[in-house]
């Protein structure tokens, strides 16, 4: 065939190329349009409305300077901590057990998955409720006979943000608990059936063979939870409100007060500008690690 009966590279697939357009163009504006813009603004001192006056990282040190964003960031490692390491574990165990072709499997997995199907509003509010001292779990087993038990953290400043992460890690282990069973029906059927033969414990399986043929999963599954752990605001908002004082802030909401109720565009945007590099320090190592282990 000759170059001119050659069909142009540019043409080729054009109907593909036309539906990706919108979002092709709403990924530029919204996406990366918006991010310049907030970052850009950070550096200004806009109020109740965006205009271009800079002061150059005047809001930066007033941020790192007011201990309500400190205590934001106390809030948002421990909280991360806890989520990332208890789905990771009690969403493999689950999976674990699920895997092992139980009775009533289809009926588990329901369960367990049902809590991610509610709002994390609905979530926070169902969980307050369970935590009052008043009429939830500290007052059901108090009427028991165990009138010294004491369990209400979302009212103890010092571990309300344990409180919201137990609400946390029910919502979102059914869905880890999924991703994993997922990874652990991909594996080989042989390759449990060569370890039951060599004498190989099973614990010893799941960790030095399985896991790492799960690495993809692992990999996906820490991604959605990375995500969330730095989205995270409805859930406290719906607990309390940040509360008792300022004990459970985190940077979502710091930046949301910020933005619509203090009137404080430029350290809003500061702030949301933080949260966005916490997020380029997590992502770009693992992109930078897996493109090289690839290549």
């Amino acid at each position: 065939m000759s170059k001119s009966a050659r069909p142009n590279l540019l043409f080729r697939n054009l109907n593909a190329k036309v539906a990706s357009i919108p979002m092709i163009l709403t990924a530029m504006v919204v996406f990366v349009g918006g991010t310049v813009w907030t970052v850009l603004y950070s550096f200004t001192n806009s109020k109740l409305l965006p205009r271009l006056n800079f002061v150059g990282l005047d809001q930066y040190y007033r941020l790192w300077a007011a201990p309500r964003w400190l205590i934001s960031i106390e809030n948002l490692l421990i909280y991360g901590a806890i989520s990332l390491v208890f789905s990771l574990v009690i969403g493999f165990l689950l999976a674990a057990l699920l895997d092992q072709k139980i009775r009533f499997e289809d009926t588990f997995r329901t369960i367990f998955l049902y809590p991610f199907a509610l709002s994390f509003i609905v979530t926070g509010l169902v969980w307050q409720w369970l935590l009052n001292p008043d009429f939830g779990i500290q007052h059901v087993v108090r009427d028991l006979g165990w009138t010294s038990f004491s369990f209400d953290p979302l009212y103890n400043s010092s571990i309300v943000i344990y409180g919201i992460s137990i609400a946390a890690l029910w919502q979102g282990t059914g869905l880890i608990m999924c991703l994993m069973l997922a990874g652990l029906r991909g594996i080989d059927e042989d390759i449990w059936k060569a370890a039951r033969v060599d004498g190989i414990p099973m614990w010893k399986t799941y960790l030095f063979i399985v896991i790492p043929m799960m690495r993809p999963v692992f990999i996906t599954t820490l991604v959605i939870i990375a995500s969330g752990i730095v989205k995270v605001y409805d859930l406290v908002v719906a607990q309390t409100s940040g509360g008792p004082g300022i004990a459970s802030e985190v940077p979502a909401k710091y930046v949301y007060d910020y933005m619509f109720f203090a009137q404080n565009l430029g350290q809003g945007f500061a702030a949301s500008t933080m949260m966005l590099l916490s997020v380029v320090i997590v992502i770009v190592p693992w992109a930078y690690l897996e493109l090289g282990r690839r290549k």
